[in-house]
């Protein structure tokens, strides 16, 4: 039976979702897809992926929406005259494991009445739960934990992006749901393949 996708998701934004996502894709030899890019369209996080990973067989599939702004997609949307809703969004055909990227967290609205947590149910995902210390990172997982157990979204692992203060990663780790897994990537000296590939996360393929 094929894996679910991976649905890579922060607990914000600038968390480390796009280095996360690159780690995951060379460990599991996994295709990408970013269904949103909303800004940097230069250099946008598939084109990061691309640098960042040396295997040769993970597929970087193209983007459903590219928005110019670098916003919330419904805001770039709308000031671009378009109009994202859930019947664009088709999961990629792969014979491999599927990465799937975000664009923010869990609540960032694609349209009115359509969120990201919204297309993660309907891709039938399971997420990876990115998350970073900051002062108030604490009450932004925990918040992120219980939306996704709420919404019944199975989260099938967390990852503590940098270095952690001590106390705020014995709290966030008290709050993973049984059935959970967990890992922590260090801050990392230099991103480039060798440091992406040599990383210290593990996750069940």
């Amino acid at each position: 039976m094929r894996n679910k996708p991976l649905f890579v998701t922060g607990i914000g934004t600038s968390v480390g979702k796009t280095i996360v996502s690159a780690v995951l894709c060379e460990q599991l030899k996994a295709d990408y897809w970013k269904p949103v890019q909303s800004g940097d369209l230069d250099h946008s996080d598939s084109d990061q992926v691309r640098r960042l990973i040396s295997n040769c067989r993970t597929i970087i599939h193209p983007e459903t929406f590219r928005l110019n702004l670098a916003a919330s997609p419904h805001q770039s949307a709308r000031l671009e005259g378009i109009q994202i809703n859930r019947d664009a969004f088709h999961l990629p055909v792969t014979d491999h494991q599927l990465l799937i990227e975000g664009a923010g967290g869990l609540f960032v609205p694609l349209a009115s009445g359509f969120l990201m947590s919204d297309l993660i149910t309907q891709l039938e995902a399971e997420v990876v739960l990115v998350v970073r210390d900051y002062l108030g990172c604490i009450n932004h997982t925990l918040l992120s934990l219980h939306a996704l157990a709420t919404l019944q979204i199975p989260i099938r692992h967390l990852i503590l992006n940098g270095n952690f203060n001590p106390d705020t990663k014995a709290i966030i780790l008290e709050h993973i749901p049984a059935g959970s897994s967990w890992s922590q990537l260090p801050e990392l000296a230099r991103l480039d393949q060798g440091s992406v590939s040599n990383s210290p996360i593990q996750i069940a393929g």
